[in-house]
């Protein structure tokens, strides 16, 4: 189970600009104005948690095991 994750990413004009990856553990920015707006959701630490609480409520729960 360890190597499940959740990616979270946002769109503009069909350009990924920012995801959050459960691996990481923050916003990651592609393009310059996804790098601001990536520090700017890091430094809210809710947001971060939140974003991680994801994988283990969404993720884990949908995994069947064979």
């Amino acid at each position: 189970l360890k190597d499940i994750q959740f990616i979270y990413s946002d769109y503009y004009n069909k350009l990924e600009f920012a995801r959050f990856d459960s691996n990481v553990g923050k916003f990651v920015g592609y393009t310059a104005a996804g790098v601001r707006q990536a520090e700017i959701w890091n430094k809210d630490t809710s947001d971060i948690a939140a974003m991680k609480a994801q994988r283990e409520a969404y993720c884990l729960n949908h995994v069947t095991a064979f």
